[in-house]
């Protein structure tokens, strides 16, 4: 069982900093490029093929079995974002998998903070009316 499956933060995660900003460390950069990857197991691509190739790609930081219309989602995370598009584009190349879609991760949100629609600031504005 994995540290996030017992509800434990992450390896690393300073509890005491902003929810939304990285943890940073003297030999990490200031700022991380992450993103969730959604793939798809190819005809001669078996899954532990892909749990393979993932246990050494280190820009792979975790991965989800899901039950959907692709097979795994994958969270990648780099220095810079032309090592992310490398390891996304290397998923196809190396793993065999079919890559449906990946999203990038802008930010983080604020989970800790009850948002009050009147003063959110990071909430989306409204377009038209509840009637």
């Amino acid at each position: 069982m994995t540290r996030w499956e017992r509800g434990e933060p992450p390896a690393g995660t300073d509890t005491a900093s902003d929810p939304g900003e990285p943890v940073t460390r003297a030999d990490e950069p200031e700022r991380r490029h992450e993103a969730l990857v959604s793939v798809r197991l190819g005809p001669s691509a078996p899954g532990s093929h892909l749990v393979e190739y993932l246990r050494h790609e280190p820009c792979a930081v975790a991965a989800w079995w899901i039950a959907a219309d692709v097979d795994a989602m994958v969270r990648l995370s780099a220095d810079s974002i032309t090592v992310l598009h490398r390891a996304v584009a290397d998923l196809r190349l190396r793993a065999g998998v079919e890559v449906v879609e990946a999203n990038y991760i802008l930010r983080a949100l604020d989970l800790t903070t009850p948002a009050d629609p009147r003063t959110a600031k990071d909430s989306p504005a409204r377009v038209g009316s509840a009637a």
